[in-house]
């Protein structure tokens, strides 16, 4: 559903408001976590069973970031229930878990023309949306906001019934009541939920949900300790056993398996191949034709594969993207396109001077890469399609398969599976099409499974971009003006487009061509207290199409500030962590983030020398903040760039899970570390230059720093600490590599050039 402001407000004028009431009409949503034989259902979010087991539902994609651990705990808390009773169950897309939260986010993406009347999380709009087009989306960090607060309401319900069941039996007040560990208690009495959860859930739900006084939380518990968490993560032993479900492991009966090629970019058309070649391969079972790629289905993945390689499929391209041109349309944007000024702060006519320092930094194309490549289960059934796989957006990959096969959308069922990572790799779809198609085609259930090599040319990269900073200073050497010039693509409004218009790669970048994204420049307003100040974002098109990755706009725009900054200070022989802190103003929460990290590290001052490199960033969701600081310690050998110690300190608010939000930072800072090394990816002819992870230069165990986390105690909303190491890893080791070698990398990868 694509709405515009202007559709909106012409409809309510033309028909007596009659549009808005049609899109802000209250919905009704069925029971998508349907109870069993022996089980009571209380709400869309839990159901009890006669065995005391409490299931949970989860309706975001699990991908290593603990969901599957963080709202069940919630719930857990709220409920009062017993931690060890707690089971799991994946959502399937419904309106009744809405992400209103990213809705809202992303409203330029999904409403053109009207944004603002729809990004605010307080939205109505933002919220009929969500419901409306089942958007249950997992990225950007919005879990927390998006599905504490109903949790708890689901959970507080369910207590309060099972409390008036047992005050019933007992004849006792509600008021006499409390639930804990799995019971409801009044003095000596007690009856487990088991016990009480039919006849609780055949009562009326309260009209207000009765929460608990404490939100849950867990306090910080100092750098570098390692104290028992009363909440461990529910999938961890299924994983390390390796009896975990992910989406290739799904079998059937009559299953065939599939190996694909797609053609060298996004427009390129299969133009022959070789069958009879193919024919002579023991195990096929079919093969499968598409405009843009080649399917082959044997008994085996193995079978499948080696009759691609027999066929030879020969593909046209038009005009075939290679890596000097990308640089080529980067430089020409950054220094002659035409800009939009997406952010401006103060006087224009200050930022017009001129600089006292200005420097250029770029950023490669970058890859997920995730464990797990692309792959996805179909099952074409008397019309009827059921798709198993891991989506970062279900629903939108539903309309897709739909589409493809010409069937009605309430005629897919999409099995949602957790993902071996993701990165956001899967908020884009292609392999479901691509599933769902070759079932059509073979009449019985495939499981398709993209090679590495086809995840590398198939899955959207990172988009790459050029940055000019300018800095006007003053006699104290602090920044009066500041302008970011950025070229990139419109990663974000092309996302958009492939995610919500269910647009191909190339529409989608011919439908965004010369729009200006503020989503994907979001972050390069720094924290600092800078009187004038302006972004100017010169969206570039470099042929290639591009995607969101963790991190989203703060990833790149915190290294090309961060890294700026440090040069800024050297250029004026400032401490850099004193020089930070003097522009931070009334950001005292930031200060206290910075020297926490500075302890850690037992800061030297990032002379020459040390090795030791600082940055920052802060981040904004809706009212929600997140920051951080990290100090890196790294130096350059015959080997390349060695990062030994990272040290962070993070202010994400109300903590929920303590282990869960240590483990997303040091993921986030481990990640972060491989798109300063390595993640890189160039172009010849169209095709990527690397096809396998050996070939990125990502970081191994060995070559996994030391990491030490503090946690700033706070009673604000809860940050989502998923990407917060990821932005800041980049430009710490950055800072850390100048100041070990007294020259400065102004790209990424590092090790590709070095500045002059």
């Amino acid at each position: 559903m694509k709405i515009s402001r202007r559709g909106v407000l012409a409809g309510a004028a033309a028909g007596g408001g009659l549009a808005i009431a049609f899109v802000l009409m209250p919905q009704r949503f069925g029971a998508p976590l349907a109870p069993t034989e022996g089980e009571a259902g209380f709400n869309a979010w839990l159901k009890i069973a006669a065995d005391g087991v409490v299931t949970v539902a989860v309706p975001q994609c699990e991908m290593g970031q603990g969901v599957t651990t963080l709202l069940p705990q919630i719930v857990a808390m709220e409920l009062g229930a017993d931690w060890r009773q707690i089971a799991v169950e994946p959502a399937p897309p419904t309106g009744a878990y809405p992400n209103v939260p990213l809705a809202a986010y992303w409203a330029q993406l999904w409403m053109a023309g009207g944004a603002d009347i729809a990004g605010s999380e307080d939205s109505l709009l933002a919220r009929r949306f969500a419901e409306r087009t089942r958007f249950n989306a997992t990225a950007a960090g919005t879990t927390l906001a998006a599905y504490e607060g109903p949790a708890r309401e689901a959970a507080a319900t369910a207590r309060a019934m099972l409390i008036a069941e047992a005050a019933a039996r007992w004849g006792v007040s509600p008021e006499e009541c409390r639930a804990a560990d799995g019971f409801v208690l009044a003095g000596e009495r007690r009856l487990r939920f088991a016990e009480l959860a039919e006849g609780a859930a055949r009562r009326d739900p309260p009209d207000i949900a009765p929460l608990s006084s404490e939100p849950p939380a867990e306090p910080p518990r100092g750098a570098g300790t390692t104290a028992e968490t009363a909440f461990p993560r529910i999938d961890l032993p299924a994983k390390v056993d390796g009896s975990f479900l992910f989406a290739g492991d799904v079998r059937l009966p009559g299953l065939v398996h599939v190996a694909i090629r797609h053609g060298p970019v996004d427009r390129a058309r299969l133009k022959r191949y070789d069958a009879a070649a193919a024919a002579k391969v023991r195990g096929l079972v079919g093969i499968v034709e598409g405009n843009r790629w080649l399917a082959a289905a044997g008994e085996t993945w193995w079978a499948a594969e080696k009759a691609l390689q027999a066929m030879k499929p020969v593909f046209v391209t038009g005009a075939p993207v290679d890596s000097d041109g990308i640089a080529k349309a980067l430089s020409e944007g950054l220094e002659e396109g035409g800009a939009e000024r997406v952010v401006l702060v103060g006087a224009g006519e200050v930022l017009d001077g001129e600089p006292t320092l200005a420097r250029r930094y770029d950023i490669a194309p970058a890859v997920h890469a995730p464990l797990e490549t692309a792959s996805a289960t179909a099952w074409l059934e008397d019309g009827r399609l059921t798709l198993w796989m891991a989506s970062q957006a279900p629903e939108r990959a539903r309309v897709a398969a739909a589409r493809a096969i010409g069937i009605g959308v309430e005629n897919v069922v999409l099995v949602p599976m957790a993902a071996g990572g993701s990165f956001d790799a899967r908020l884009d779809h292609t392999h479901a099409i691509e599933a769902a198609v070759i079932a059509r085609e073979l009449g019985r259930p495939v499981q398709l499974v993209w090679s590495r090599w086809q995840e590398m040319v198939a899955s959207p990269p990172r988009a790459p971009a050029a940055a000019q900073l300018s800095a006007r200073l003053g006699r104290d050497g602090s920044i009066i003006a500041l302008t970011s010039r950025i070229a990139i693509p419109p990663f974000m409004r092309e996302q958009g487009a492939r995610l919500f218009e269910n647009r191909t790669t190339w529409a989608a970048r011919e439908n965004t061509r010369g729009e200006s994204d503020p989503l994907a420049v979001s972050g390069a307003v720094p924290p600092y207290a800078i009187p004038n100040l302006a972004v100017d974002h010169v969206p570039v098109a470099i042929g290639l199409p591009v995607a969101r990755m963790r991190g989203g706009g703060d990833a790149i725009t915190a290294f090309f500030t961060e890294c700026f900054i440090d040069e800024l200070a050297e250029a004026l022989g400032r401490e850099k962590l004193s020089y930070r802190i003097a522009m931070l103003g009334q950001d005292l929460r930031m200060v206290e983030v910075l020297q926490r990290a500075a302890r850690l590290a037992e800061w030297s001052g990032g002379e020459i020398a040390s090795g030791q490199g600082l940055a920052c960033h802060r981040m904004q969701l809706g009212n929600r903040t997140g920051r951080v600081a990290c100090v890196a310690q790294a130096s350059r050998g015959e080997g390349g760039v060695r990062v030994t110690r990272l040290s962070v300190a993070a202010d994400i608010g109300r903590i929920v899970n303590r282990d869960l939000a240590r483990q997303q930072i040091e993921g986030g800072l481990v990640y972060g570390m491989s798109l300063a090394l390595g993640s890189a990816i160039g172009f010849r002819r169209g095709l990527p230059t690397a096809s396998r992870l050996a070939s990125l230069n990502l970081p191994t165990l060995a070559d996994s720093p030391e990491i030490a986390i503090d946690f700033v105690g706070s009673s604000a909303d809860p940050f989502d600490p998923g990407e917060l190491g990821t932005v800041v890893a980049a430009p710490a080791i950055a800072n850390a590599l100048a100041s070990a070698t007294g020259q400065r990398s102004r790209s990424l990868p590092l090790d590709a050039a070095t500045g002059q």
